[in-house]
């Protein structure tokens, strides 16, 4: 019953600690009971599999913390109308998996090699994990660590050196101390050690807290220029009225809460993620053709030096199977079509610029996995509105820049707001400030879209830009290079939010290096499993030559 309640605690100290309802303090201390837990399994219980006792304890651990943080989920709904229970039982499950795959695997290593070791071991693979987890197929960095502090961005102020990676790093530093201050201190009770320790894990709380409000207090970059951004909400219910309605009408209602809202001049107008042309979408090879584009152009053409950044969803045709990209689906037998998320650019007299979104939504927008798990499920894809094929993506990040003026736009697309590493290559291309197209509509008013506009807050401490965030139906919002909201829209309103956008040139750290942490947490895993395969092999032989 004790390991069981050290387990509890722990899921409720991992689940008050998550934006944007919760206190991120607690995530501190937040594993060290199921530290505990592990420890007095392996080391005083009679249980005879305790390995299985410790994996079980801590799925149930990870499973609570997951469907408290990410049960919004459920909100999105199947085409039939009814909640999605696959929407949120394949993430929490499989999550939760791999998170007590990582302690199990912590739990192994830290009884073949001691305490010590396994400690070095947790934050190597636990880091490692979180890397991987941004970068796989399945990718779902939903519940990384340094998330957690999203919502106090005076207090990680430092993620511009280390990004949101670091912070990870920080959080399961601190809980190791404090377990490793506890096992001193059941060990020998010596005062002197519980002093050093204690203080020890304070000043590594505190120090990073002192530099980020010191940093915060004297933010004192220059910007290059200014620009006046107009965002768009449309309020656009993604379930019905989206592939319902005409996307003539559709797109008129977007121009005329444009056009409604105009005060003065507007350098940019920034509709959210698939906002044209609501059911179907535009070829590529036609852009200057499509009426839908056209009328964006005759919109401004009324509106001089004014442009127009939206999302589409959009599409191309390949007449060649060879020269057909992977994810293309064929629709006859000379015809094949690859389908994209896309952000335009849209200028009067020039070509419409394109970039198609580069991280997807697993199970909505791409099918992980294809050529081994398409054989054993189908076409079996969660349909959340979205496609039921995998999309097409863009190998490299792109920044969009304005004729008139300095400004140069990251065109971030929904879900790719959340991977810190992935939006510093937009900075890298000349992106002076960043600007989010989303859809939050999905999962109604829950979490979701709060949580996914916190997140975005350390995208503009990370690279210094910042941040017009259109969305759907709410939070539309205007970021500074702080990571301070400086206003922002209710959820389902239909409305606009206008803001005067500084723009800043420039790389920070962490634009420079990415999640170096992280890669060097990889190869702190593979020195600790070389090291512990060398120690094996050395048990074996001397073994061998005492026979």
């Amino acid at each position: 019953m004790k390991y069981v309640l050290l387990t509890l605690i722990s899921a409720m100290l991992l689940s008050v600690s998550w934006p944007t309802y919760g206190v991120p303090f607690f995530i501190f201390f937040a594993l060290v009971p199921l530290l505990m837990m592990e420890h007095g399994v392996s080391k005083f219980s009679n249980y005879s599999r305790k390995s299985w006792v410790v994996f079980g304890l801590s799925y149930v651990c990870f499973v609570i913390w997951n469907v408290v943080t990410t049960g919004w989920l459920y909100g999105s709904k199947n085409p039939d109308g009814s909640h999605s229970m696959m929407a949120v039982l394949f993430p929490v499950l499989v999550n939760s998996f791999l998170y007590s795959l990582v302690f199990q695997c912590y739990h192994w290593y830290k009884n073949a090699q001691g305490t010590y070791w396994g400690m070095a071991f947790l934050v190597a693979i636990w880091m490692s994990f979180e890397k991987f987890h941004l970068n796989w197929q399945l990718t779902w960095p939903w519940l990384n660590l340094g998330n957690s502090f999203s919502d106090y961005p005076k207090l990680i102020q430092w993620y511009d050196t280390l990004g949101a990676t670091g912070g990870s790093f920080w959080i399961l530093l601190v809980n190791l101390l404090i377990f490793y201050t506890i096992r001193i201190w059941e060990a020998g009770r010596k005062r002197k050690d519980l002093i050093i320790n204690v203080s020890a894990t304070v000043l590594l709380i505190g120090l990073p807290m002192i530099i980020s409000l010191i940093k915060f207090n004297n933010f004192n970059e220059k910007p290059i220029g200014e620009v006046s951004v107009l965002m768009l909400q449309p309020d656009l219910d993604p379930y019905n009225e989206k592939y319902n309605k005409d996307s003539i009408t559709i797109q008129n209602e977007l121009l005329n809460l444009a056009e409604k809202n105009t005060k003065g001049k507007i350098d940019y107008y920034i509709a959210p993620e698939t906002a044209i042309p609501g059911r179907g979408s535009i070829s590529e090879t036609a852009f200057e053709k499509s009426d839908l584009l056209n009328n964006v152009k005759g919109f401004l053409a009324k509106h001089p030096g004014s442009v127009f950044t939206t999302g589409i969803s959009s599409h191309k045709y390949f007449l060649d199977k060879n020269t057909a990209p992977t994810n293309a689906y064929q629709i006859n037998d000379r015809v094949w079509v690859e389908s994209y998320n896309s952000a335009v650019q849209i200028i009067p007299n020039q070509t419409v610029e394109v970039y198609h979104k580069g991280k997807l939504v697993p199970g909505v927008e791409i099918f992980p996995y294809m050529n081994v798990l398409k054989p054993l499920l189908g076409d079996a894809m969660i349909n959340l509105g979205g496609t039921v094929a995998s999309l097409g993506t863009d190998k490299e990040r792109v920044a969009f820049s304005n004729p008139y003026n300095k400004g140069k736009i990251a065109p971030i697309i929904c879900y790719e707001s959340i991977y810190g590493e992935f939006v510093t290559d937009y900075v890298k291309k000349g992106a002076n400030f960043l600007g989010i197209m989303t859809n939050d509509s999905w999962w109604g008013v829950t979490e979701g879209h709060k949580q996914l506009l916190s997140y975005a807050k350390m995208r503009a401490i990370e690279t210094r830009r910042e941040i017009v965030r259109s969305a759907n139906s709410g939070i539309s919002a205007h970021i500074n290079a702080k990571g301070e909201i400086l206003g922002d829209t209710f959820y389902g309103d239909q409305t606009t939010l206008f803001a005067k956008v500084n723009l800043y040139e420039g790389e920070t750290f962490y634009v420079r290096s990415g999640d170096f942490l992280s890669r060097l947490s990889i190869f702190a895993l593979g020195f600790l499993l070389f090291y512990f395969l060398i120690k094996w092999f050395q048990n074996k032989m001397k073994k061998e030559n005492k026979k």
